[in-house]
C-alpha cells in the first residue's frame, strides 16, 4: 500500500469487503501490533507510534464502530478529545474546534447537549464521533466508513461536513464503499483490493472509467 493524503484534501480508499480498507487506517494510526514499512506525517516518521502518540500529533481517527463512551453525556464526550490549538508547518493556524463550532456544524449535537452517548441513534453516535475526534484539532482526519449503516439524512450531514472540513484546510481519508458518497467530498481516490492498491485517480477519471469500478467495486 502506498498513498499520500495532501492538506486541504478528501482522499478516498475505496474497495469491497475485507479489501483492506479499515485495516490500512487501523495501520496509520497505530492500532495494530504487526506492521511494516513507514508512514510520514508532516515529515515524522509515525510507523511505530501508538495511537495516542499520533494523536497528540494531530492524526484523528473516527473508527467505524464510533467507540463513543455511552455513560457520559454528548458535552463530555466532546471534553474527552479537547487537545490544545495547532500550527502548520508553516506557521500558520490550523482550525481550533470548540464545543459552540461544532454545535453549528452539526446541528443535531446541539439538541440534546445533556443527552447520554447510550441514548443516542446511531446516526446521531457517528456525528458525535466525528465531532469529539474534532475536539483535538487534527491536521489530518481518517474517517472509517462514514455513511455506513446510518440514516440518508446523517449521509448528506456527513457529506456537508467533510466539505466544511475542506474549506478549513484539513486532510481527510476516508474508507469508503458508497461511489455516490466518495464523489460527493473527495478529490482523489484510491482502490484497494486484498491489501494491495490497484487504482489511484481523480473521482472524475474514476467516475468516466466503467471497467474499473465494474472490476474492482461492483458486487
Amino acid at each position: 500500500v502506498g498513498m499520500d493524503v495532501r492538506r486541504g484534501e478528501v482522499v478516498a480508499l475505496m474497495g469491497r469487503n475485507g479489501a483492506g480498507k479499515s485495516t490500512t487506517l487501523k495501520t496509520l494510526i497505530g492500532m495494530l501490533d504487526k506492521r511494516r514499512g513507514s508512514v510520514s506525517f508532516l515529515g515524522a516518521d509515525i510507523s511505530k507510534s501508538e495511537p495516542h502518540h499520533a494523536a497528540r500529533m494531530g492524526l484523528g481517527f473516527v473508527p467505524e464502530d464510533r467507540r463513543i463512551f455511552t455513560d457520559l453525556t454528548v458535552m463530555e464526550n466532546l471534553e474527552v478529545g479537547r487537545q490544545p490549538p495547532r500550527r502548520w508547518p508553516d506557521g500558520s493556524e490550523a482550525p481550533v474546534w470548540t464545543p459552540a463550532r461544532l454545535v453549528k456544524l452539526c446541528p443535531h449535537l446541539g439538541e440534546m447537549p445533556d443527552r447520554q452517548g447510550g441514548r443516542m441513534s446511531g446516526g446521531e453516535q457517528q456525528m458525535l464521533t466525528v465531532a469529539r475526534t474534532l475536539m483535538g484539532n487534527p491536521y489530518l482526519v481518517l474517517l472509517d466508513e462514514p455513511s455506513e449503516g446510518v440514516a440518508p439524512v446523517i449521509v448528506e450531514q456527513m457529506a456537508r461536513t467533510i466539505l466544511k472540513l475542506k474549506e478549513e484546510g484539513l486532510c481527510v481519508l476516508l474508507s469508503e464503499q458508497n461511489l455516490h458518497f466518495a464523489q460527493m467530498v473527495a478529490d482523489r481516490a484510491y482502490i484497494i483490493e486484498k491489501g494491495r492498491i490497484r487504482y489511484s485517480g481523480t473521482m472524475a477519471e474514476l467516475a468516466a472509467d466503467a471497467a474499473v469500478r465494474e472490476q474492482y467495486l461492483s458486487v
